[in-house]
This record gives C-alpha cells, structure tokens and sequence, in this order.
C-alpha cells in the first residue's frame, strides 16, 4: 500500500462563483470592435491592442505603438447600462468622448471612414 492520500481540491461556493465572474465582451461586440481595428490598421492608423477583463468592466485599449499609452479605451461596464449606457470611449488623457447603450453609436466618434469628397 502506499502512504499517498489523494488530494482533494477545495470547491468553491456557488454563491462565489457568481461574485468573482468577469466582465467580458460577446461575441458581437467584439466582432464589431475587431472590424474597426482591422480598417484602421488597414489605413495605417493603429498597430496594436490589449484587451482586460476585470470584474467591474472590459476594456479594449488600441495603440498607435505598442511602447506608448493607448490612443483610445473601449469600455464595456455593465453598472452603467441602465443610466449612461454600458459602453464609452475614453481619450488618452482620460476624457470620455462617447458613452451610451449602442456600441456602434459609441464607436462612431473613433471611426475615420474614408468619403467622396466633390
């Protein structure tokens, strides 16, 4: 017989589990950030992203260079969706420039699109 006792790994309560979730983006809301980062790098504009989920909200920063403070904050936070609306884009000196309940409303003031011009 050996001496080795399994090991029992602590379970963590149900209650806590729903206490320490994060906040993350969907499917969406994501597909529609990467859309605008895609064109902007397209454009020369951007070359970098970091993305953090924490418990109170989610972040995706966007980088002219990786080596300097983000251009731009997307942030998605849910304690905010019944009065200003959950998401907002936020200047790299801390400025919200949008904020609302309409994540393609908010991106509208970082969107550069390219127009006609007569």
């Amino acid at each position: 017989m050996s001496d080795l006792e399994p090991i029992a790994f602590p379970r963590r309560p149900a209650n806590q589990s729903a206490a320490q979730k994060e906040t993350t983006f969907d499917r969406r809301e994501l597909l529609r950030i990467l859309d605008l980062y895609g064109r902007m790098v397209a454009a020369g504009e951007w070359r970098d992203y970091a993305i953090a989920f924490m418990r109170d909200r989610a972040v995706f920063s966007i980088f002219r260079r990786s080596s300097e403070q983000p251009l731009y904050r997307i942030e998605k936070n849910p304690a905010l969706a019944r009065r200003q609306g959950a998401y907002a884009v936020v200047n790299s000196t801390g400025f919200v420039l949008k904020r609302g309940h309409d994540l393609g409303r908010v991106l509208a003031v970082i969107d550069k699109r390219l127009s006609v011009v007569n």
